[in-house]
């Protein structure tokens, strides 16, 4: 039987595909980047308020690392169950359900006091925003064809270097707030950095269709084209079960426990340098203000930003996947050891940070695209989740070590060469990577 995949439609066929791509960018990315920038300035917010932490309700770095890490707990744990219900009621519902209650709690950090209601409210703030994430990676699938997916992932993850390369400006210009009404400029942060989560959570429940059949800017024979699509290249394994005994067929296959590992060190550098480059940044010169360190923090965002907008379009096929993935890796560990051993330089460290942050979510978007390329249905649900739990107990280790090791040793820099031995883990594991189905995705032209 003929089967009908991207790289088998007629030339018609392919322009029509391309530029109904470029509409579905168009009318979802802008919304889903600006939930997930929201959300990860909800997330990791805490680096910011770090030393004020510390000087009003007294909490240690090793009690910062680990309330850091905690958000990953409930966070990880809930991954899976959150994205099988988000396949079986849909992306609009739950994604608003999940934004309403992560902006509440997040504003709640205005109110810990001391260390145990500074973990209890971080690991409830993972509750919450448990499955957005993973939810959305699912959702693209939905909606675009697998030579497209790795840049739909990759201007997704634009938001975490636009939250990054905002987010630390502006929380210093809110820590500036100190004593307005009574209040420590940290608690000013959390409650207007949570508000927003909350309003938005209204537009994606009035704009975002659940999948490709809702939507008011498709025609009905765009709709079927997509369908066909997408179906066609619908041959991962599956399972016959919508529930939790749909991770059966994924912790079964030798292949996603690599695309895991890998992912779990790439997870320790990006939540390493999200939680603990503020404090990296003002280790260099302590007379600066907040708003200095947010401003310099914000500078190896913008390559990450760069990185993720210019670069995923041209991982189109395994060899070439797998090739960017394991360079890129290895560009995180050079870059890292530049600021390592930058010493007293303040911008020799910064250029390390930037090289090093320039591959982060290039590395991501490849990494995501091989759960769907392997399973389909509620296994490719579970699968993704699956996948990005096992990263966040890196999100949970990295910030953890980073944490301990500047507690015993006294240096801020030193954790860095815990993330530079993970990152270069990560590099060889990649390297392993196979397509169940190798015919399906070609080394073919880059996307446009």
């Amino acid at each position: 039987m003929h089967t009908m995949t991207s790289q088998t439609l007629d030339s018609s066929q392919v322009s029509k595909l391309d530029l109904l791509t470029k509409k579905n960018f168009k009318k979802l990315m802008p919304l889903l980047v600006t939930v997930y920038i929201i959300s990860f300035i909800d997330r990791t917010n805490i680096g910011m308020a770090k030393e004020s932490l510390a000087a009003d309700i007294g909490l240690s770095a090793a009690a910062y690392g680990l309330g850091a890490g905690l958000f990953f707990l409930c966070y990880a744990i809930l991954e899976v169950p959150s994205n099988l219900i988000m396949h079986k009621v849909g992306a609009r519902f739950w994604i608003t359900r999940i934004m309403i209650t992560w902006g509440v709690i997040s504003m709640l950090m205005a109110i810990v006091w001391n260390d145990t209601s500074f973990y209890v409210i971080r690991i409830l703030l993972g509750a919450a925003e448990a499955g957005l994430y993973p939810g959305i990676i699912l959702y693209i699938s939905y909606w675009f064809p697998q030579k497209y997916r790795s840049r739909a992932i990759g201007i997704f993850l634009l938001g975490v270097s636009i939250a990054n390369i905002l987010g630390a400006p502006l929380a210093g210009i809110l820590l500036q707030l100190h004593g307005l009404a009574g209040l420590h400029g940290w608690q000013w942060m959390f409650i207007l950095e949570g508000l927003p989560a909350v309003l938005l959570a209204f537009l994606v429940w009035k704009m975002l269709p659940n999948s490709p059949q809702e939507a008011k800017w498709l025609t009905e024979e765009d709709k079927q084209l997509i369908s066909d699509v997408i179906k066609s290249e619908d041959v991962g394994e599956k399972s016959s079960h919508n529930d939790l005994r749909s991770l059966g067929p994924v912790l079964k296959d030798a292949i996603l426990w690599i695309v895991v590992l890998a992912y779990f060190t790439h997870q320790i550098a990006v939540y390493s340098l999200s939680y603990f480059l503020p404090t990296m940044i003002h280790s260099y010169d302590a007379q600066m203000s907040t708003v200095t360190v947010g401003l310099i923090t914000a500078i190896p965002w913008v390559a990450a930003a760069l990185g993720s907008w210019f670069l995923p379009k041209y991982a189109v096929g395994l060899r070439r996947s797998k090739m960017m993935a394991s360079i890129g890796f290895l560009i995180v560990a050079g870059g890292l050891t530049i600021a390592a051993v930058a010493s007293s330089n303040l911008w020799i460290a910064v250029v390390g940070f930037f090289i090093a942050a320039s591959q982060l979510f290039v590395i991501q978007s490849i990494l995501f695209t091989f759960p769907q390329q392997r399973f389909s249905g509620a296994t490719a649900a579970a699968a993704v989740a699956f996948m990005n739990m096992c990263g966040l107990i890196g999100g949970f280790l990295g910030p953890t070590v980073m944490g301990a090791l500047e507690e015993s040793t006294g240096n801020k820099l030193a954790g860095l060469w815990f993330i530079i031995g993970a990152v270069i883990v990560g590099s060889v594991f990649v390297l392993f990577l196979k397509y169940r189905n190798q015919s399906q995705v070609s080394d073919a032209e880059p996307v446009a």
